[in-house]
Formats: C-alpha cells, sequence, structure tokens
C-alpha cells in the first residue's frame, strides 16, 4: 500500500456479460457520487483494470470466457485481495457457498435491490481500507522489528508466552534486571506501550514474534 492510497477514491469493478445491467449498476453508482468501472467478462477486467488498486469487485458468477468464481480464483492465485461480491440470477446455494467460503463479501441474486448492492460494496471497500492500513501497519512493524538485538526478540517471545521477567531470566540465563532492561529496549524500539498492544502486533503479523519462543525453549532443558 503506498503512503498516498488513503486519498485515493475506490473503484467498484463492475464484470456483468449483461449490457443493460451494467449500465444500471453505473447509473446506480454515479447517482450516488461513487465510481465505477464496467466490464463484460472476467478477461476484460483482468486486461483493463488493476486489482492491486483500492475498491472492490462487483462480479456476476456466471460469466463467458472467465466466471466469477474463477476470477475470484486468479485474484487470489496471484496474490490480490481485491474483495469480491457477487450476483446472480440462480439461487445455487453449492455455488454461493463456495464464493463465501473463499472469502466474498456478499452474494446478491438478481433482480438485484439498488439498497442491497450499495450496502454489500459499502462492506467490501471497507474491508478492503481495513486490509490496506493492516497491511501498511504490517510493514511499520517489521521495519521496527528488525532494529531488534537476538536477546530482545527472545525476552519479547518468552513475554508473549506468558512468561514473567524471572521466568525469563531463568531459560535465558541472565538476571532479572538484565531482562527488564532487554524488556523495555525492545518494547520501545517496537513502539509497544504495553503487553496487549505487543500482542495485537504479534496477531497482526501472524504470530511472528511468538513464534521465535519454540526455538528459544527448545534449549530450555
Amino acid at each position: 500500500m503506498q503512503a498516498n492510497e488513503a486519498t485515493v477514491v475506490p473503484i467498484v469493478h463492475v464484470v456483468d456479460d449483461d449490457a443493460g445491467i451494467r449500465d444500471a449498476i453505473a447509473d446506480l453508482f454515479l447517482s450516488v457520487e461513487r465510481e465505477a468501472r464496467c466490464y463484460a467478462n472476467g478477461l476484460d477486467f483482468l486486461e483493463q483494470a488493476d486489482p492491486d488498486a483500492p475498491g472492490c469487485l462487483l462480479t456476476d458468477v456466471r460469466l463467458p470466457k472467465l466466471g466469477g468464481l474463477e476470477l475470484q480464483d486468479r485474484l487470489s492465485s496471484h496474490g490480490f485481495s481485491l474483495p469480491v461480491v457477487f450476483m446472480s440470477g440462480f439461487a445455487d446455494v453449492p455455488m454461493s457457498v463456495r464464493g463465501l467460503k473463499s472469502g466474498a463479501v456478499d452474494f446478491l441474486l438478481k433482480p438485484l435491490r439498488d439498497q442491497d448492492v450499495l450496502d454489500a460494496t459499502d462492506a467490501a471497500i471497507e474491508l478492503d481500507r481495513d486490509r490496506r492500513g493492516d497491511a501498511l501497519e504490517s510493514a511499520r512493524i517489521r521495519t521496527r522489528l528488525a532494529s531488534l538485538t537476538t536477546r530482545e526478540r527472545e525476552v519479547l517471545a518468552l513475554v508473549l508466552d506468558g512468561r514473567k521477567n524471572r521466568e525469563v531470566a531463568e531459560i535465558l540465563s541472565l538476571s532479572e534486571i538484565t531482562v527488564k532492561i532487554h524488556r523495555g529496549t525492545a518494547m520501545r524500539k517496537i513502539e509497544a506501550r504495553n503487553v496487549q498492544q505487543l500482542v495485537r502486533m504479534d496477531r497482526l503479523l501472524g504470530f511472528t514474534i511468538s513464534g521465535w519462543s519454540a526455538h528459544v525453549l527448545e534449549h530450555e532443558g
């Protein structure tokens, strides 16, 4: 995520082989001053759009050349996390279940209700905004983590493992005062005000920090 993405207007990418539906949805978004771009099929979207830009994808499930589910799979396999809202003229339960299990925000049945479309795409754009914010924060935390010494990493990992300073000192064969110094320095470096914030950072990074404890504890005995 680039630093200026917060000012970029999110785009709703509408993929449907019915020109009438594309036009109706485009008019709906125009009426509420939102930006939308339309495509007749999944391949057109892949060729013309930037799936890494802020926004979401509103796509029919059944499409020529490349269907909505296949488009979702294609994006995921290439590392794109653009939120997807599916729409379909058929009440296909297995298909809707597959789409939702693959991470779709919603599955709308045609004929579409304007408010349903707006609500679903609002939720998708909000999800995209949250993901991008998390990605930016994660990158910043990883940069700060890189400044830690090996010992500081070990201390934080054991703190996340629920160990008290005394236990950490015993495991690492250090004095408790030295552990407190390492802990305080590490917390300042990564800008964690307390253990709760450290836990949140660890969760955001996919438990990278706490994962270090396994290596430390291997040598405990």
